[in-house]
């Protein structure tokens, strides 16, 4: 036997006891820093070395801007599957997939609260179910949401992060894109404020539509915003592209961005927005 192995007064492991340590580190694509992931919660999903947005799910988003007593509504929407569509998979059994990843019926939350002193109506996508994407059920969500914000004559805030219509619902995903527009122009025509948040990534229909219909159009850090995604875009024109394009930085020093927010700010920075925005209603 071994010399160094030991045969008296092993130490035995408690029953029951498991020391688990896989998925409680993630390393930051920006500085290659290896983070805690409770750390990286309790910061928002912002890396605290070089200030990295992680991507942040559309409850948490909720939950970061309105105060208590909120209620989230319009979640008991459930997409179909009106063409039988199949590419690698069925699309039926991409949404069982991504309803039992995410516990949502669909990759949108609305909620009713106060941001600050006022009362808001609040739309956010949920990149986690099918990349965001914006079928007839996200369509008609934001349209309620639309609907409530003029019927309360309160403001409306949509917080994107997608990557554009939802093809497997064909045509029906592209309409939804003139369906909430035309909700947006009665808003507007009402004299209601309505801001949309951009966040990384919001690109496709998302983009082409209201995403960027806002009276204010603000983005978090380093979001990817676009139509077409930067390689598409080089391959159709055969050129590269200035570095940072289609960044959220890039955009407001072109002028498709009125400002960019850092998540924690964004709570105070709305709630005082809303207040020069509203005043005198």
């Amino acid at each position: 036997m071994p010399w160094f192995k030991r045969t008296e007064h092993q130490i035995v492991p408690t029953e029951g006891h498991e020391v688990r340590t896989e998925g409680l580190w993630t390393k930051c694509e920006q500085c290659g820093k290896v983070l805690f992931k409770p750390d990286l919660d309790a910061n928002l999903q912002v890396c605290p070395h070089c200030g990295r947005h992680f991507k942040f799910d559309a409850r948490a988003r909720i939950d970061n801007l309105l105060g208590p007593g909120y209620e989230l509504v319009d979640l008991e929407l459930r997409s179909t599957d009106p063409l039988n569509f199949t590419d690698l998979k069925p699309y039926k059994s991409r949404l069982k997939q991504a309803q039992a990843k995410t516990g949502l019926n669909d990759a949108i939350v609305n909620a009713v609260g106060k941001l600050g002193t006022q009362d808001v109506v609040i739309s956010a996508m949920e990149y986690g179910f099918i990349g965001g994407s914006m079928g007839a059920v996200v369509g008609e969500t934001i349209a309620r949401a639309v609907d409530r914000a003029l019927d309360k004559r309160v403001p409306l805030i949509i917080i994107s992060a997608s990557g554009g219509a939802r093809m497997m619902e064909g045509i029906a995903s592209l309409m939804q894109l003139a369906k909430i527009s035309a909700g947006l122009a009665r808003m507007d025509d009402a004299k209601i404020p309505y801001i949309s948040l951009m966040t990384d990534p919001t690109t496709g229909g998302v983009t082409a539509s209201f995403a960027m219909l806002g009276d204010l159009n603000i983005a978090e850090p380093g979001a990817l915003i676009g139509f077409a995604g930067p390689r598409v875009i080089e391959q159709t024109i055969r050129q590269k592209l200035p570095p940072g394009f289609q960044r959220s930085e890039f955009l407001l020093e072109h002028g498709f961005l009125d400002a960019i927010v850092e998540r924690k700010n964004l709570k105070s920075y709305l709630a005082k927005t809303l207040e020069w925005m509203t005043k005198g209603n």
